[in-house]
C-alpha cells in the first residue's frame, strides 16, 4: 500500500503575461502589484478587424485587451534540443514552451538533466487547446503533410516529447480537462510519487492562444 508522504518542490520554471518570462519576473509583477493586461499587440492580429463594443455581436470581441507574452514560436532553439529545422516548424509552440520550462526548472533545481536519462522520472503535463493546429489547417500548410505533423500537433506529444528528449524512463501522462489541466497534472504527479511510481515528477501545463478565435 502506497504511504503518505511529504512531496516537496525542488525546481520551478514560468511564463506569463506582462513580461513574467521567469520566476523573478513573476515574482515581481505579484510583488509591485502590477497589471500584466495590455491592448493586443498588432503583430498578433487586427484587433479592429473583431472588435465590437456590443457583447452579443457574432464572431465579435468586445475588448480590445488582454494578457500578451512574447510571441511564444519566436527563440525557440531547436538544434539546442535535437530537433531539425523540419521538425520544428510544424511545432506546436506549447510543445517548444514545455521542452524550454522543463530545462529552466531543472537548472532552478540545479539537476543536470544528463544525470537524468534512465532515471525513474515522471511527466505530467496539462494540455487543452490545438489552436495551432487550427491554424496551420486554416492557411492551408496541411497539404504538404509529414511524419512531423503528427507528432508536432499532437497533445499527446507535449509530454511524451520532454521524456524522449530527456531520456526519462518514468510514466509520461498527457492531461486535458480544459481549465484545470495543469491542476490535474500535478494531482496526478504527486500521486504517481506517493504510489513509487516515479521517484522524481515534472508536473506543468502550456496554454498556447495564438488566433482572435
Amino acid at each position: 500500500m502506497a504511504t503518505k508522504q511529504e512531496i516537496a518542490i525542488v525546481g520551478m520554471a514560468c511564463r506569463f503575461p506582462g513580461q513574467a518570462s521567469d520566476l523573478s519576473g513573476y515574482r515581481r509583477l505579484l510583488e509591485r502589484g502590477e497589471i500584466a493586461i495590455g491592448p493586443i499587440p498588432p503583430e498578433r492580429w487586427d484587433s479592429a478587424a473583431y472588435f465590437d463594443p456590443s457583447p452579443r455581436a457574432h464572431g465579435k470581441s468586445y475588448s480590445r485587451h488582454g494578457g500578451f507574452q512574447r510571441a511564444p514560436h519566436l527563440g525557440f532553439d531547436a538544434a539546442f534540443f535535437g530537433i531539425s529545422p523540419n521538425e520544428a516548424w510544424p511545432m506546436d509552440p506549447a510543445q517548444r514552451m514545455l521542452l524550454e520550462l522543463t530545462w529552466h526548472a531543472l537548472e532552478d533545481a540545479f539537476i543536470p538533466p544528463d544525470s537524468l536519462v534512465g532515471s525513474k522520472t515522471g511527466v505530467f503535463i496539462g494540455l487543452s487547446t490545438n489552436e495551432y493546429a487550427i491554424e496551420q489547417a486554416r492557411l492551408g500548410n496541411l497539404r504538404d503533410l509529414s511524419p512531423y505533423h503528427g507528432t508536432g500537433l499532437a497533445s499527446s506529444f507535449g509530454a511524451g516529447r520532454i521524456s524522449h528528449t530527456l531520456g526519462l524512463e518514468g510514466p509520461c501522462v498527457a492531461v486535458d480537462t480544459a481549465c484545470s489541466s495543469g491542476l490535474v497534472a500535478t494531482l496526478q504527479a504527486i500521486q504517481a510519487l506517493e504510489a513509487g511510481d516515479c521517484d522524481l515528477a515534472l508536473a506543468g501545463a502550456s496554454n498556447v492562444l495564438i488566433s482572435p478565435t
